[in-house]
């Protein structure tokens, strides 16, 4: 396993592979990281970047069983999607912003995501472990009254797409199996979310097959898998972790 990550470093983007409570540098990209420099850094000290600059982050609405049974939800004939603009990523340690024009409630959501190494366009299932990268921690954040504000018409994009919405990272892990992991989410250092990835619906493989059927999915692309019980709103100065072993954990303040 390979925990690949960018940060900033001399006032530039870098490629760097951490290990252990060390961030390596590379010469390469996130894709090819090539020779190492030589050159080290302490993870607690990095300015961490989003590990990939992706053109979309695709997300998962109702792709959990346990969360689908509780609220009464059929399940989905097939993938059930929206997008979100790169206006809303967000790195590890950066501020997730209060909205300035929206004081609603906003909520968490700690999910798998899927990071596209290869581009891919209609490929089938077995093809599809050819073109992920690896695997990372998201918070797909939510402007929860706004999505049903208007009951003609859901505003799926508006709720998810306010800036720093989109929070993934810190590190795309590469050969890890998706099915054994477990996402835990904690707030405030209080365990909120604990479900494991085994419970999808459309597991991984089969989402990146079948998004690939409506979409041209890029490298560095994200899929994010959707999240399952424990959904909560959260207060300016609130502290977010998405925590999944074998990746990390994705710290954020919003607020």
């Amino acid at each position: 396993m390979t925990l690949l990550a960018r940060i900033e470093h001399a006032g530039r983007p870098c490629v760097g592979i951490l290990e252990g409570e060390r961030v390596r540098l590379h010469e390469g990209t996130i894709f090819d990281p090539g020779p190492a420099t030589g050159e080290e850094v302490a993870a607690a000290d990095a300015r961490w970047l989003t590990p990939t600059e992706p053109s979309k982050m695709v997300a998962l609405w109702n792709n959990f069983r346990a969360a689908a049974e509780k609220n009464g939800w059929a399940i989905p004939a097939e993938p059930l999607t929206f997008l979100k603009a790169p206006n809303s990523f967000a790195a590890h340690g950066q501020a997730i912003a209060v909205p300035k024009y929206y004081d609603g409630r906003v909520a968490y959501e700690g999910e798998l995501g899927i990071v596209i190494g290869r581009t891919c366009s209609g490929v089938s299932v077995e093809e599809a472990a050819d073109h992920i990268l690896g695997y990372t921690c998201v918070n797909d954040v939510t402007a929860m009254e706004l999505l049903q504000r208007d009951p003609s018409f859901a505003q799926w994009t508006r709720a998810k797409n306010f800036d720093g919405f989109g929070a993934f990272g810190p590190v795309v892990a590469t050969g890890l199996d998706p099915a054994s992991l477990t996402v835990r989410t904690l707030v405030n250092g209080r365990e909120r979310q604990n479900y494991r990835v085994d419970d999808m619906i459309f597991p991984p493989a089969e989402l990146v097959s079948r998004l690939s059927k409506d979409m041209t999915l890029v490298p560095g692309d994200v899929i994010a898998c959707g999240t399952s019980l424990g959904v909560l709103p959260m207060k300016p100065g609130t502290v977010v972790e998405i925590a999944i072993d074998g990746i990390g954990a994705l710290r954020n303040q919003y607020g």
